[in-house]
């Protein structure tokens, strides 16, 4: 039991001292323990809040969603703005692209917009807390909880060791998503009256899987090449955007296609 426990805690000091010291100093990033906590504290919110939220009339909350969503917006464009600029402007390659460990221009303004992206995932717990607060239990599915639980583990550790390279694809992809995701979120967040103009939500998921592919592809693609990026992050990259294509195609199903083969029959 001591050496398992010795084993795990020179493991520990392995990954705290391993990163990259670029990254470190900024918030979340050197230790795994905040992010960790911060993830307890979201699923005791997700088990406990309906429970607490029981006794009280769900709240409204228009406004700060309005501005909420539309800042999500804003921020979606700013961090992709600066993935494609930044890759551009450093002729980064889509096919095989090592990270740049130094302290040039460039290479530090890729590691801050990857930061940016992560902490964009800590903000997007928010999501989550505010379905509870409205009674919305039916939007709080596994799907949800895992996609943000994960992308915040996932980002963490792309900004701890990997803050650029083949991961700059991943976040500029999903930042184009969350442009439009959010921006429905805030149209609708106006109030019904909106409806008509939010027929693209079956659209929007169809983007997502398009983003998923695409990163599948690219992840894949260095497995069977010789490229400078670690193996085990691509590795790593592919089965996790397996496990959300599978679980998307399940939304997919069970949200646009069920119904409307039920509806034939």
């Amino acid at each position: 039991m001591a050496s398992t426990w010795k084993k795990i805690q020179e493991f520990y000091n392995w990954a705290l001292e391993n990163g990259d010291p670029r990254t470190d100093p900024w918030l979340l990033v050197y230790s795994p323990l905040p992010v960790t906590l911060l993830f307890t504290l979201y699923l005791l919110f997700v088990a406990l809040g309906p429970r607490l939220m029981r006794k009280w009339e769900p709240l409204r909350l228009k406004g700060l969603l309005t501005a909420y969503n539309l800042t999500l917006v804003a921020l979606s464009v700013y961090i992709f703005y600066e993935f494609l600029v930044t890759s551009v402007l450093a002729n980064y390659s889509y096919l095989c692209q090592p990270v740049d460990y130094t302290r040039s221009k460039l290479g530090m303004r890729m590691a801050r917009v990857c930061w940016w992206f992560f902490f964009s995932k800590v903000i997007e717990l928010l999501d989550t807390v505010f379905f509870i607060l409205r009674k919305k239990p039916e939007q709080v599915t596994f799907l949800h909880v895992y996609h943000h639980g994960t992308m915040l583990f996932n980002w963490w550790a792309g900004v701890k060791y990997v803050p650029g390279g083949q991961a700059f694809f991943i976040g500029m992809l999903n930042s184009f998503v969350h442009i439009f995701m959010y921006l429905y979120y805030g149209l609708a967040s106006l109030g019904p009256q909106m409806q008509r103009y939010l027929w693209w939500k079956r659209y929007l998921t169809i983007l997502q899987l398009c983003q998923f592919a695409a990163i599948a592809v690219h992840s894949s693609y260095n497995l069977f090449t010789e490229c400078p990026f670690p193996d085990g992050f691509n590795v790593a990259v592919f089965l996790y955007i397996l496990s959300l294509i599978v679980l998307f195609l399940n939304f997919y199903y069970w949200t646009y296609t069920r119904g409307k083969w039920e509806k034939l029959t």
